[in-house]
């Protein structure tokens, strides 16, 4: 009775009936992106509350997209978007597969093994399978590398477009890699509108869609030393509330005077301590760009704060708010710097000892130009993985298969019913050759069956050939991915579906009936007569 009494205002859902509904809102999450997979898959249209539209591929952009309430399908998706950061693609198969090892664990729980017994199972065989995938890895050579990255975008636009962006991915990744690490943040993406997405460019160095404020400064030149200012190079404007009393006609002129006196004082400042490029946030008075112009000093205005911090991580500098206190410590430092007219815009181009690249993207619409941005995010972040750690592993399902085939001989060890959980945990793997397959038009069954087979005989490196729908050899088709992304996918499929079948009891807190704001305000206003 106490119970009912502290639970009065939550709906409670527990025992077999909780796993059965979060197991089937997996299974419905995962329903959604399954036909987005591999390189035959389709695209999804959505449509948001305003009548924006979206096409993708993506797996992980739908389902961030689209709003998903049930808390279980949030836990899977937070698992996809966990993916994306670390690997930048599999999310997708991170949904799949993770909707499937719960479908094949709800079967255990009808036949009477608990979900504990389940779980140990799936955390025994996770263990076992990222420890072969060692085993399996190839070490990618440059032809590899493009390929793999290349894989990473099947199914996302045209073929053309997909090379194009994997070309330049791997270009801008060799430029921006260090001793130390890759990182993807320094390559800036600009979009333009117009042509093809097949004639995006890449662009070396920082790429700013500016022009020189003065006709007369030098339009190329270095190496020298740049200034970056949170602010701008003009007359200070009137505190607010300040009045200014003009007793005499000469007192306005002496006024402005002064004011032209105080920027003149600060382009001296910038000429004394050795500055070649001013670049502001705000504005640049008229007698400041010819002073500037005068001074041989190159200058830019307007340019936006992301722009800045991009300039000051290449150039080595910081930010600085007052032009007249500026010191030579304050000075970065630039290799080279030009402007170009590309598709009809002007961009200025700086180069620095701290390499940085710029995609100037280009597509015949909004739509195509956000879809070839994400492409170029997914392929730039898997090229980065490749510099670092370049092992790869073959693709087409061929992975997936191999480990399910090497789980299942292992769980052949296990004396307990986690012997049971194991080989679901592996049938849950093999959802993604099955998917590839029906994507493609093939018959899902019937091609896992033939692959299975190929690799008993050929090897771990038989994946899918969805062309021609036969099993072949991955390496030399070059459908490669990075080690990184299945490890990743795995350990997260795995770990979402363990969290879900821990999961026994659902309470709901029961929402009070909500008035709309418009409603209420109407309400408010409404007084008796």
């Amino acid at each position: 009775m106490a119970e009912e009494t502290i639970l009065e205002s939550t709906d409670r859902t527990s025992g077999r009936e909780a796993l059965r509904k979060n197991v089937q809102a997996a299974i419905a999450l995962a329903g959604a992106v399954r036909t987005t997979l591999g390189p035959k898959g389709l695209d999804k249209l959505l449509i948001d509350d305003e009548g924006r539209t979206l096409v993708t591929n993506d797996g992980v952009t739908v389902l961030e997209t689209a709003k998903v309430e049930h808390p279980v399908a949030r836990m899977v998706i937070n698992a996809s978007s966990t993916q994306d950061r670390v690997a930048r693609d599999g999310t997708t198969s991170t949904v799949v597969i993770c909707a499937e090892m719960l479908r094949n664990a709800w079967q255990l729980v009808r036949q009477g093994i608990h979900p504990a017994t389940i779980a140990r199972g799936f955390a025994q065989s996770e263990s076992f399978a990222l420890k072969l995938l060692d085993e399996m890895t190839i070490t990618a050579t440059t032809e590899q590398m493009y390929s793999a990255v290349e894989t990473s975008l099947s199914g996302k636009m045209e073929r053309r477009v997909q090379a194009r962006l994997s070309k330049l991915a791997l270009e801008a990744s060799e430029r921006i890699t260090t001793e130390q690490r890759t990182d993807p943040t320094r390559v800036k993406i600009i979009r333009q509108n117009g042509g093809s997405a097949v004639d995006a460019e890449l662009v070396i160095g920082l790429a700013i869609p500016k022009t020189r404020v003065h006709s007369e400064m030098l339009e190329c030149g270095g190496p020298g030393s740049i200034l970056l200012v949170d602010g701008g190079l003009e007359k200070r404007s009137p505190m607010l509330g300040a009045k200014l009393s003009i007793t005499s006609t000469g007192m306005l002129d002496a006024f402005r005077a002064a004011e032209v006196k105080a920027v003149m004082k600060q382009v001296e400042n910038l000429k004394s301590i050795g500055c070649d490029i001013l670049v502001v946030k705000e504005g640049i008075d008229d007698e400041a760009r010819q002073a500037l112009a005068d001074a041989g000093i190159l200058a830019y205005r307007r340019v936006e704060n992301t722009d800045l911090e991009l300039l000051a991580r290449a150039c080595n500098t910081s930010l600085i708010h007052d032009i007249g206190r500026a010191t030579k410590e304050d000075l970065g430092v630039f290799i080279s710097t030009r402007e170009e007219l590309k598709g009809g815009t002007n961009y200025w181009i700086l180069t620095s000892e701290d390499d940085a690249a710029t995609l100037i993207a280009r597509g015949s619409s909004t739509e195509v130009l956000g879809e070839v941005e994400r492409c170029f995010g997914d392929a730039l972040g898997v090229a980065c993985q490749l510099q670092e750690d370049p092992q790869l592993l073959p693709g087409g399902g061929a992975t997936q298969v191999a480990l399910a085939r090497a789980v299942r001989r292992h769980a052949e060890t296990i004396p307990g019913r986690e012997q049971m959980a194991m080989e679901a945990w592996a049938d849950g793997l093999e959802v993604i050759p099955r998917a590839l397959a029906q994507n493609a038009g093939l018959d899902p069954i019937e091609s896992l069956l033939k692959l299975t087979a190929a690799q008993s005989e050929g090897g771990v490196m038989i994946g899918l050939d969805l062309d021609t729908g036969t099993p072949s050899d991955t390496v030399s088709r070059g459908v490669l991915e990075p080690v990184k992304i299945t490890r990743q996918a795995i350990s997260g499929a795995t770990e979402a579906a363990i969290s879900i079948l821990r999961i026994d009891d659902v309470l709901w807190a029961q929402m009070d009936a909500q008035v709309p704001d418009d409603i209420q305000q109407q309400l408010a206003g409404m007084g008796p007569e």
